[in-house]
């Protein structure tokens, strides 16, 4: 089977790329730079795929700040990416950049072997802002330490990620029902908190003192 020919490098091919990147440190304006006119989706990509993994806790909101700024501007739809200079000059060392790299990629890879440009009517300019909306609910909720609550949340905007990168409408849909999915599954959870939270208070109120 011949594998598909992209008129354009990968995305999986940019982030090896950057794993090499000489010096100890990267910034999230070397990313920026890196991906160019194709920020906003690699972006959303590279910042929430981590997240999808078990990772130790706090990096939900160094990691969730960024996707905030993305996905808001994604909703805003500006034609490129601004981040404030206190995320944009956010340093973390290469090799920890690398690792987190080797993760992913057997899983991206993957993805990407089956990614085409195809049902594009669901990435037009209008499309997009509902992307951009969406996925800035989704990473408010994954920025916020909700445990285990910012999984499915971050798989949803990789997901709608790579659906802008490679402009593939089918991948978007698929993001679109990871989101609906992780936004009831939250609901649900939500509702059950509140409701054992109440039913412990109302059991303190009876019991005889």
């Amino acid at each position: 089977m011949n594998k598909a020919v992209h008129p354009h490098p990968q995305v999986s091919d940019l982030l090896e790329g950057l794993a090499h990147h000489e010096g100890g440190t990267l910034t999230v304006r070397d990313i920026l730079d890196h991906f160019g006119e194709r920020a906003f989706g690699a972006l959303m990509l590279v910042f929430a795929a981590p997240l999808v993994l078990p990772m130790p806790p706090g990096l939900s909101a160094i990691l969730g700040a960024p996707l905030v700024f993305i996905t808001a501007q994604l909703a805003m739809g500006r034609p490129r990416l601004w981040l404030p200079r206190i995320l944009a000059d956010r340093e973390f060392r290469t090799a920890d950049y690398a690792a987190l790299v080797d993760r992913i990629l057997p899983y991206l890879r993957k993805l990407e072997g089956r990614l085409r440009p195809r049902m594009t009517f669901l990435l037009g300019f209008l499309a997009e802002r509902f992307v951009g909306l969406v996925a800035l609910i989704l990473a408010i909720i994954v920025f916020l330490p909700v445990p285990f609550g910012n999984m499915l949340p971050a798989l949803a905007i990789a997901v709608l990620g790579l659906g802008l990168v490679e402009r593939d409408g089918l991948a978007t849909l698929i993001g679109w029902l990871v989101a609906v999915a992780s936004l009831l599954l939250l609901a649900f959870l939500a509702k059950a908190f509140a409701a054992a939270l109440a039913a412990f208070f109302l059991t303190l109120a009876t019991d005889p003192i």
